[in-house]
């Protein structure tokens, strides 16, 4: 099913506004969403409504949150969530970041207590957006084992980052610190799909290829990835007084409680450091020199991070969003939630 930016966006919006958030709130939360899809990303974007109605409803999203920001320095502050929506929360505290960095040359913003985000590299692109680089970290719930280990005890925990160029073109990076994003394993199951055996271990600790059987994701590059996904948990969760490790509340678990997450963005003004144009001319000629790089075998060119991005987008906006048809099916439905997602095990289907 393919369908428009626009209309996609107005079907995530009405649903989140009929599961009870609040209008702003939803018209955020859509945008981040539709933001995922239109870049081939759907593990973060429609494919999420469901599971956000389902914790609306139950009462585990603040509707109504008390959203304050407080500055604890001239380049540092803290938005309180008040257990409100992750991407409206996250948005916010990303605009406080840029007008901090535009006037003190940095800015280093935690968000407290908010739901899932979505799609981090939604907010480091609003600091590109404005010619400032952006960084953002995030918590995510126990479900990684760590290297050497045989239980979860860190989330996918992901890192973006975006930095302008000089004809508005963004040299991007949106990773998890696992070889793959739990959503990742979300899509295939929707697709009845199999997954490679790097993925993913099964409840005795093998690599599966079953979406169905896992029972907790891989560090990408071993202890690399373990130290990464360390790093993101001391950034947005232990530096901002919140619950860090295996005690981050479960996605999928509990939906009628706030979650408490954690998020960090580090902004940075590039004219305090080498000047803008300079900068944002260097981004570009960088840029240019991936691509004129030799190809390896079995490639025809040497993509920038984040141009494939750009090509998916192109792609969607001449023939619209691919979207499964069962999700669909849902945004035009009457339904909030199958009550399907409110269980103890995060990895059951």
């Amino acid at each position: 099913m393919r369908v428009t930016k626009e209309k996609l966006k107005d079907l995530i919006k009405t649903k989140l506004q009929k599961a009870g958030l609040k209008e702003e709130h939803a018209e955020i939360a859509a945008d981040v969403l539709v933001f995922a899809d239109e870049r081939g990303i759907h593990s973060h974007g429609a494919m999420r409504v469901e599971y956000y109605a389902e914790r609306i409803a139950k009462g585990g999203i603040n509707t109504n949150p008390d959203f304050k920001f407080e500055k604890t320095g001239p380049c540092s502050a803290v938005f309180h969530g008040d257990g409100g929506n992750g991407h409206a929360a996250a948005k916010l505290a990303m605009a406080e970041a840029i007008n901090m960095a535009k006037e003190n040359g940095v800015a280093i913003v935690g968000v407290r207590d908010i739901s899932h985000s979505g799609a981090i590299s939604y907010f480091t692109h609003q600091a590109a957006e404005a010619d400032l680089i952006g960084f953002s970290v995030c918590q995510s719930d126990p479900m990684v084992v760590p290297f050497g280990g045989a239980e979860p005890y860190y989330g996918t925990n992901p890192i973006a980052f975006a930095a302008p160029s000089n004809d508005g073109r963004k040299i991007t990076l949106d990773m998890a610190t696992t070889v793959q994003a739990w959503g990742k394993i979300l899509h295939a199951r929707s697709k009845n799909e199999s997954i490679p055996d790097t993925w993913a271990v099964d409840e005795k600790g093998e690599p599966t290829t079953d979406p169905l059987k896992v029972s907790a994701l891989l560090p990408i590059s071993g202890p690399k990835g373990y130290g990464l996904g360390m790093m993101v948990d001391v950034l947005s969760g232990i530096l901002l007084g919140l619950p860090f490790g295996n005690k981050v509340s479960s996605m999928y678990e509990n939906l009628s409680e706030y979650r408490k997450l954690g998020q960090l963005h580090i902004v940075i003004n590039p004219a305090f450091f080498t000047g803008l144009m300079n900068f944002k001319q260097n981004i570009s000629n960088t840029m240019e020199d991936l691509n004129q790089i030799k190809p390896a075998t079995g490639f025809s060119k040497v993509l920038y991070p984040g141009q494939n991005n750009d090509v998916v987008i192109a792609e969607y906006k001449e023939k619209g969003i691919e979207i499964v048809d069962d999700i669909y099916e849902y945004l035009i439905s009457d339904t909030i939630h199958n009550n399907q997602y409110d269980h103890k095990n995060p990895f059951a289907e």
